[in-house]
């Protein structure tokens, strides 16, 4: 295994929400109220629809806002991983990472290990706009049952509700996380801060027609077929937790790029959260960023790279 580099789930496509469009020749994010599951290419400036997309929106009536999952891991927290993030807009990669309590920071000197007192309490984090960044890895089908479909987001709604949720199936269930039929579900509320109109998030639940009691026998069915097939699914999990420690961060670089597309079209120099409902916050472009980092990261003893 490669030092420095985090494995992490093998992806065979994307989960978003909106998309960006070329308009009058620049880059803008265009939000949506329905789910898109594309490939990993981008062909003609557009991210390559995957076949699955297709499939799932014949199986609907309507908009797809439903997509029936299944967790790859027991743990909940390797199947949603979250921190604090700070990036860099222009690139995508990420200049610090930290979980409230410890961050890993790019600079001069490295990647360096500090205090992390949540974006609220950071001057550096400020100057920036860190904010909670989400990634989720679920598998749709069973065509590649080890392969999954990654949605990422900065939304505080989808993070924190998709981590509860995620917390109380594992718990309700057992333990059996990985077994039970689920679903993506997309919801809308309205707030003060979207001035009244519908933002969507994302949400997980039991598989429509079906009850918790329900999916809980299917997942006790499928575990006991699975251990009798030889499956060793604690195996799995262990493998992923040391995968996801081997790096410094999870983004790679290729990833880094799709990061900088989804959340800061380099174009536009806006922060774009694609299910979060607060589409342009007006972010400094990228060169007046850097700046502000730079003088932040010199004040805090350490110059962001």
């Amino acid at each position: 295994m490669l030092k420095g580099l985090a494995i992490t789930p093998p992806t065979v496509g994307r989960i978003s929400i909106g998309r960006v469009v070329e308009k009058n020749g620049k880059r803008l994010p265009e939000k949506d109220d329905q789910f898109t599951l594309t490939t990993q290419v981008i062909n003609r400036g557009e991210w390559v629809l995957h076949p699955l997309n297709e499939t799932l929106r014949k199986a609907t009536t309507g908009k797809l806002r439903s997509i029936p999952v299944r967790m790859l891991f027991n743990d909940p927290d390797l199947n949603l991983r979250a921190e604090y993030s700070l990036f860099d807009r222009r690139t995508g990669r990420p200049l610090c990472v930290g979980n409230g309590e410890t961050c890993k920071r790019v600079t001069d000197g490295g990647i360096t290990t500090m205090d992390c007192p949540t974006p609220d309490g950071c001057a550096f984090g400020e100057a920036g706009g860190c904010k909670p960044y989400g990634r989720l890895n679920v598998t749709i089908g069973q065509e590649d049952e080890l392969g999954s479909f990654i949605f990422r987001t900065t939304s505080y709604n989808s993070i924190r509700t998709l981590s509860a949720r995620l917390q109380y199936f594992s718990a309700v269930s057992g333990g059996l996380l990985a077994c039970l039929p689920l679903e993506l579900k997309l919801r809308g509320k309205s707030t003060t801060q979207s001035y009244g109109s519908a933002i969507y998030y994302v949400d997980l639940g039991v598989r429509a027609g079906s009850s918790l009691q329900e999916a809980i026998t299917q997942a006790r069915e499928l575990n006991t077929t699975r251990q009798a097939a030889g499956f060793a699914q604690a195996a799995l999990d262990a493998a992923a937790r040391v995968g996801f420690a081997n790096g410094a961060f999870e983004d790679s670089i290729e990833e880094s790029a799709a990061v900088a597309e989804e959340f800061y079209p380099a174009e536009s120099g806006h922060d774009r959260s694609h299910d979060d409902g607060h589409d342009d916050t007006g972010g400094p472009a990228a060169s007046g960023l850097k700046a502000r980092l730079d003088k932040r990261a010199a004040l805090l003893g350490g110059k962001a790279a």
